[in-house]
């Protein structure tokens, strides 16, 4: 007997003979940190990796709109590939969201992993119902040595995930408490640019997880600003902060942004963290399962992430 999919939108969980599939599906990823990552993902998880189809470049993109959404389609439906990580991000994803079939990729639901201009996608596939994963990629993460592998395998395996980050690591509560919900967000800049589409994104009684890079501190404090007129605040159970690598204030005499962050989204009355290290990071890119039920808690002492098992694993059937 196996056990059921959470809500219906969870994958089998990768076992020892499975094989990960790689998509380039914005920008354009060097042919040799491809392959340099593609060997680092073999071998530091011990899954076989199917490298991503050679498509003709488009301008600055990977290929067409339509050669991307269809070497995408075509590799979620193969039987034989059981998870699918993004080459890399960039810019482009966008243009895929309104040509894929998410009809048929629900009918054979699988782990997709990747962040940055892939939340595009992230976002739409929770829209869809299909669970899917924020963390590292293959050409930006895996091949520079910057993927965490323990999260990664974990996630994809079916295992809960369990982080725990205590006082002075680098990751602080702002405003202490204890969240229950499933995460769901991605790059800062790119959720705010899914609003007014049909895939905007959806936050109500959820954990809300916002992360970017290089931006200036009054564009971060623009775009908390679009989503709390927007009402993308409304009904959150707790905010999650990356990084947020590059985005320091230009003078110590200016406000900082855990400073900034209280300033503007502090009135909630909801649990804040900062600085969990997934999406644009200097090393260790976490693995955070989106639309999985999580509990985020944070003190003085530190700060706590529970996630359950975002893949289902087979078991072996009981006898009578």
């Amino acid at each position: 007997m196996e056990s059921e999919p959470q809500s219906g939108r969870s994958a089998r969980a990768l076992g020892t003979h499975s094989k990960v599939g790689v998509v380039n599906l914005a920008s354009i990823a060097d042919s040799a940190t491809l392959e340099a990552g593609c060997s680092a993902l073999h071998k530091l998880s011990g899954w076989q990796v199917e490298r991503p189809a050679a498509l003709r470049p488009d301008g600055d993109f990977a290929g067409t709109p339509e050669a991307r959404a269809a070497a995408l389609m075509q590799l979620w439906l193969r039987d034989d590939v059981d998870a699918i990580v993004c080459a890399r991000g960039g810019y482009g994803s966008n243009y895929l969201v309104p040509l894929l079939d998410f009809d048929a990729l629900k009918v054979k639901p699988k782990p997709f992993v990747g962040y940055s201009d892939n939340t595009s996608l992230l976002l739409a596939l929770e829209r869809a119902g299909i669970v899917s994963f924020h963390g590292p990629m293959v050409a930006s993460d895996f091949a520079a040595g910057r993927a965490d592998v323990s999260s990664f395998r974990a996630a994809l395996s079916g295992e809960p995930l369990d982080f725990a980050f205590p006082a002075g690591s680098g990751v602080q509560s702002l405003v202490d408490g204890e969240a229950q919900g499933t995460i769901t967000g991605g790059c800062l800049s790119v959720v705010v640019t899914s609003l007014g589409t049909p895939w905007e994104i959806q936050t109500a009684g959820k954990i809300l997880f916002l992360e970017d890079v290089n931006e200036k501190h009054f564009r971060i404090d623009r775009m908390l600003m679009h989503l709390l007129l927007a009402g993308k605040f409304r009904g959150v159970r707790g905010i999650i902060f990356g990084a947020m690598l590059g985005c320091s204030p230009a003078t110590v005499e200016a406000e900082t942004l855990p400073q900034m962050i209280c300033r503007i989204l502090g009135c909630l009355g909801v649990p804040i963290v900062y600085g969990v290290p997934s999406g644009h990071v200097p090393a260790s890119n976490l693995t955070l399962p989106f639309g999985v039920p999580a509990v985020m808690r944070g003190d003085d002492f530190g700060v706590r992430l529970q996630v359950e098992p975002a893949m289902v694993v087979a078991t072996q059937a009981s006898k009578p």
